[in-house]
């Protein structure tokens, strides 16, 4: 388990199907299917609880406001910068689990000493981009969602990543990429964040189970001769890390050799002392 620490990030406190949550100076108090056990206290009566957000019987949900809530507003990661507002379907933007890749992925950017070109697929508003793109890389973001490719560009904006080398595209993630082979495109690090079920922006249907692995064995022909890393992250209840570990090792690593790693993200809560797990993560990594 890896666990990111925020300064503008928290989980105060989980129970009942709920996580307890400080973005900043806001705190909302949002679903999560791991929280299986028993809450310590009535989580709802924080005295500082801005919303909360409701799950429908018949599907979606809705956000009931407790006190004052701004629209949107930011939060910060040591020199990385986002917005974030509360969306639907409970989300707010941002994974702040995420931080621990951000991380690693920067390291090994800086240490590469030389141009790094990234390949994100499925992503969203852009945490990865911007970590990347502040790192140095060159980037390419892709997400059929163009509000989520809007917002990345914001975000890259907001963190003032210098001399930013990002091209925003809005397409489906795999025709994208058999485009890039065509076109004989590489890239020299491939992170892609593949949701469990989705819909390209003209109704291509997306499974994760059966399309997953022919994917990422795709994304392997738009890899440079020198490449540099490959990253899955998965939200999928059921997927395991050595599953993840598994298709990078067949796909990637006995093709070029490297090492693979695999592992849970997740957060540390405040009051009860345990950890949130948060999804997993595969991750390639070249030398």
């Amino acid at each position: 388990m890896k666990v990111a620490t925020w300064q503008d990030y928290s989980v105060i406190a989980t129970g009942e199907g709920y996580k307890l949550e400080r973005w900043k100076d806001v705190v909302l108090l949002r679903p999560d299917p791991q929280v299986i056990w028993k809450s310590q206290k009535d989580l709802d009566k924080h005295p500082k609880l801005s919303a909360k957000y409701i799950r429908s019987e018949t599907g979606g949900g809705k956000w009931i406001y407790k006190n004052k809530t701004p629209d949107e507003w930011t939060v910060c990661y040591k020199d990385l910068k986002f917005k974030v507002k509360p969306m639907g379907f409970k989300h707010t933007g941002l994974f702040p689990e995420q931080a621990v890749n951000w991380d690693l992925m920067r390291d090994l950017i800086k240490g590469a000493n030389r141009e790094i070109s990234v390949l994100n697929l499925f992503a969203y508003t852009g945490g990865a981009t911007v970590a990347c793109a502040k790192a140095g890389a060159s980037v390419c973001h892709v997400d059929s969602a163009k509000a989520m490719v809007e917002r990345a560009g914001e975000n890259v904006r907001l963190s003032q990543v210098e001399n930013p080398k990002v091209r925003y595209i809005i397409d489906d993630c795999k025709k994208f990429v058999e485009r890039e082979i065509r076109r004989g495109r590489k890239y020299d690090a491939v992170i892609m964040d593949p949701p469990s079920y989705g819909r390209g922006p003209n109704g291509e249907m997306w499974k994760l189970e059966s399309e997953l692995y022919s994917l990422v064995e795709l994304c392997t022909k738009v890899l440079s001769d020198n490449p540099l890393f490959f990253l899955i992250n998965s939200y999928t209840t059921g997927l395991q890390p050595q599953v993840l570990k598994n298709i990078l090792t067949l796909t990637v690593k006995n093709n070029i050799g490297g090492k693979v790693d695999a592992y849970e993200v997740g957060l540390a809560t405040e009051e009860e002392g345990v950890v949130l797990p948060c999804g997993n993560s595969g991750i390639w990594i070249n030398g």
